[in-house]
């Protein structure tokens, strides 16, 4: 449809609210991702079969255009969704929704500590039942991207790495190193065996399309210099031999040797990536960050739908193929599992949230966007691309096939300030800034990226109702007096502690006389202690002295402050802790932690350095060996009614499971630093007084699973490791069920509304008048109308706001089409709203809506 009139705002839409299945593991039928439009299952070309005579029926193979999947040409759309990132109980329900966001294909990396935490003796149970996980996306009739690596990163402590391999002799990682190729060829190789047993590949039928050897490794192949260059060839050769059936990739690997295929990761792909390192290999995008991880004191991250939007249709206008998104569901980093400073919260920005919920209009647009794609299908496959230049900074993508009426068309205004009207086949389109229109017939206009057509909304974290009447008691860590080893120098942390914990003990004493304190009123002797990181406790004389830590950027830290020494014996106690092991990087076995130097200043004989005077050291704290955090450990210490303030405090107690089945959440209020565990299992690390540079928590709330609940006297531990009162702890329901729509007059229609046949688009409505179109989740129902305006509305989800003028009868009319309803749509129509305040007169009309569900 060509628009002609200057669209005034850009506007906000509806699609489907996923909610609480994810909360209870319930396997439903979602709803709509376009807020239950006509035939809203219906992925409009995602059934027309583009056959490649020659191909193997079975199997995996490619040419310069596409991917041929057993026999077929395919557009792949994938989501990353990692299984130890989430409890094995919603695997299932997450694979169904993100094929209801429009994705056919999913992607995971193999997680090699998670396997083999001790060398040779391997796990693929539970959490890691990678199997299991495989052949639930096989049973969604999606298609499979494993990520072999075996080294990964993906913010995942020491990138995926066993601890076990730093202790190889003469281990180099990711080198052209004997030891370290010997065992990641016996572990990739076990996996390979694993799912080629299962007939996983899809050149056995399974679901299994594209495997990945390696990651990113041109980042830092040249600090191996010509033993980077062999290594590649090895991993490629080995890679090979497998005879899998499947293409294998490379990802940011731009001499990926033949016929392994380079692939590229970022955010805007379609402009960065300079192609295939050969005519005859696919466009492959494996990660499309969807945001961007956060580690402990950093602010949220942001990356719009119109964004993500605009990089996918970008990609798929100039010979994209493939698209994954990294991630679509991020999940949590349960227990230890993050990386240095990573925090628990993992791609929370992510089309699903960390609580599975759907993030509007992130998946919706997105959804929208691969419809719109699948309506081009029939072109893009058969048709030869050309671009069309219509202004400065403006093009048209066409592809066209011969001889046909088959064309699609890609209209891009690239100028990220002014929009643009530009003539294109006796058509006019109005362009906005930075955004892509797409025509699936060069002549009907289905989508802008700038346009959103999908519901929004906001999360809602509230205090559960029958879950916060907890007794807290408490249990205080007293400082050690017995040592397991002596050394002259404060031992190296990962060497001692061989990740088994974030703890560590340091100790000395030394002795003082009155002449080496100082005289002078209000002189103090002050304590300075570098380390190599992450962070450190400071005891002297059995006082608490302070904590000081590192951060992602400078993990190396120096911490001073003046204590209470004595002209006696004086004793220091460092706990000295870490946030997970580096996870990127050149020689990652050379990477250390830990308290380096000590010394104390301000004495009158002069500084002391007492770094080398001999230091005894103990692996991890009491409670933890214990397991206090289980109800048999917790018995084997004496609890006392908690008054809170206390550094190394552990605290518990009980709580009946909230009301409802939407998704549990913990919120530490008022807490400082340590790790939370429910029932006995961990849910991750927390770390409250590390504000941002916005004055706040990076992460304030924390995902309790309700798969770890029981209905009642559910166990909570808190390991409070600086001093903090547990009294504002709150358990909190979560969910998404306020839902929003702001649409204008001259809304383009959704391409929800359009079908293609055989490469012809076609309308499936008579209407196509902009409505605002709103959809509940789980079955619930439209029960209040929180906000309405006919007439110049502005804002977002959760905070709309009258503008100029507005029907007065607004709310009224929205009530009548929606309440009590589980979806409704309210025509954009003046003959409903009523005359119109004259200060509105020459301006297209908005409507803009906000519902609670419920």
């Amino acid at each position: 449809m060509a628009i002609s009139i200057r669209i005034l705002f850009i506007t906000f839409l509806s699609t489907l609210l996923i909610t609480s299945s994810f909360a209870h593991g319930k396997k439903k039928k979602e709803g709509g991702g376009g807020g239950g439009g006509i035939d809203d299952d219906d992925d409009s070309n995602m059934g027309e079969e583009f056959m490649v005579p020659g191909t193997e029926k079975t199997g995996v193979t490619y040419d310069g255009r596409s991917l041929i999947i057993n026999g077929r040409r395919e557009l792949v759309f994938s989501g990353a969704i990692h299984y130890p990132r989430c409890p094995p109980e919603y695997w299932d329900d997450l694979i169904e929704r993100a094929k209801h966001g429009g994705l056919n294909a999913i992607e995971t990396y193999v997680f090699w500590n998670g396997h083999e935490p001790v060398q040779g003796k391997y796990y693929f149970e539970g959490d890691y039942d990678l199997v299991k996980f495989i052949k639930l996306i096989a049973k969604h009739k999606m298609f499979a991207i494993v990520r072999f690596g075996p080294f990964i990163q993906a913010e995942w402590n020491h990138g995926g790495l066993p601890f076990w391999l730093r202790e190889v002799p003469g281990i180099i990682f990711r080198s052209d190193n004997e030891p370290f190729k010997h065992h990641m060829k016996k572990f990739v190789t076990l996996i390979v065996d694993k799912l080629k047993a299962e007939k996983l590949f899809a050149s056995q039928g399974g679901p299994i399309i594209v495997a990945q050897i390696e990651n990113e490794y041109n980042t830092i192949q040249l600090a191996f210099r010509e033993k980077g260059e062999s290594y590649i060839q090895w991993a490629a050769k080995t890679a090979l031999n497998y005879n899998t059936g499947v293409p294998w990739i490379m990802c940011k690997q731009k001499d990926a040797p033949d016929p392994v295929i380079n692939s590229c990761n970022g955010r805007h792909c379609g402009d960065t990536f300079p192609g295939p390192n050969k005519p005859n290999k696919p466009y492959l995008w494996t990660e499309n960050w969807t945001a961007q991880y956060r580690v402990f004191g950093d602010p949220q991250s942001q990356r719009s739908a119109e964004d993500l939007a605009y990089s996918i249709i970008r990609w798929f206008s100039k010979n994209g193929t493939l698209v994954n998104y990294y991630m679509y569901y991020g999940g949590t980093n349960y227990n230890r599992t993050s990386a240095a400073f990573v925090s628990t919260r993992y791609y929370d920005e992510a089309p699903l949230d960390e609580f599975g919920l759907a993030r509007e209009p992130k998946y919706g647009h997105l959804k929208d966007a691969h419809r719109t794609i699948n309506l081009c299908k029939r072109a893009l496959f058969l048709g030869t691309p050309s671009v069309e230049m219509l202004g400065h900074g403006l093009e048209a993508r066409v592809w066209q096939q011969p001889g046909t009426s088959n064309c699609a068309a890609f209209l891009a205004n690239n100028d990220t300030v002014s929009p643009a009207t530009v003539h294109f086949k006796g058509g006019e389109y109005y362009l906005l800034p930075n955004s892509i229109s797409v025509l699936p017939d060069c002549k009907t206009m289905v989508y802008s990226t700038h346009m959103i057509t999908s519901q929004h909304n906001a999360r809602n974290i509230q205090r559960s109702k029958v879950a916060n009447k907890i007794e807290w008691m408490m249990y205080t860590e007293a400082l050690p007096s017995q040592f397991t080893n002596k050394a002259n120098e404060p031992l190296e942390f990962y060497h001692l502690t061989k990740d088994t914990t974030d703890y560590a003990w340091y100790s000395t004493t030394f002795v003082l006389g009155e002449r080496d304190l100082p005289f002078k009123k209000g002189a103090r002797p002050i304590i300075r202690i570098a380390s190599e990181g992450h962070g450190v406790h400071v005891f002297v004389n059995g006082e608490y002295v302070g904590t000081g830590h590192g951060s992602k950027v400078e993990k190396n830290f120096v911490y001073q402050k003046d204590a209470n020494f004595v002209p006696a014996k004086n004793t220091i106690h460092l706990l000295s802790y870490t946030l997970g092991l580096q996870d990127s990087g050149a020689y990652m076995e050379r990477r250390y932690a830990g308290p380096r130097s000590i010394t104390i200043l301000g004495l009158n004989t002069g500084t002391l350095d007492i770094s080398a005077i001999g230091w005894q050291n103990l692996v991890g704290i009491e409670g933890e060996k214990k397991q206090i955090y289980t109800e048999k450990g917790a018995q084997s210490v004496q609890w006392v009614p908690a008054t809170g303030d206390k550094p190394l405090t552990w605290y518990k107690g009980h709580f009946d499971a909230p009301e409802g089945n939407s998704p549990v959440a913990i919120k530490l209020n008022g807490m400082g630093k340590g790790m939370v565990w429910i029932n006995g299992r961990s849910i991750g690390r927390y770390w409250m007084s590390y504000l941002s540079a916005l004055k706040m928590p990076t992460q304030s709330e924390y995902h309790v699973p309700r798969a770890y609940l029981k209905p009642t006297k559910n166990l909570v531990v808190v390991f409070e490791e600086e001093g903090r009162n547990p009294n504002d702890i709150e358990i909190a329901v979560v969910d998404r069920d306020t839902i929003c729509s702001l649409v204008s007059e001259h809304h383009t229609p959704s391409p929800r509304l359009f079908k293609s046949v055989n490469g012809k688009l076609q309308a499936k409505s008579n209407n196509l008048k902009p409505k605002a179109d709103l959809t509940c989740a789980d079955q619930k129902k439209i029960v209040a109308v929180e906000f309405a305006s006919y007439g110049d509305p502005y804002g977002a989800c959760g905070m709309y706001f009258f503008g100029n003028c507005t029907s007065p009868v607004s709310k009224q009319v929205v009530e009548k089409f929606c309440l009590g309803k589980p979806s409704c749509k309210v025509p954009l129509d003046k003959a409903h709203f009523g005359s119109q305040n004259d200060a509105c007169s020459d301006l297209p009309k908005k409507l803009a809506v906000q519902v609670k569900c419920g």
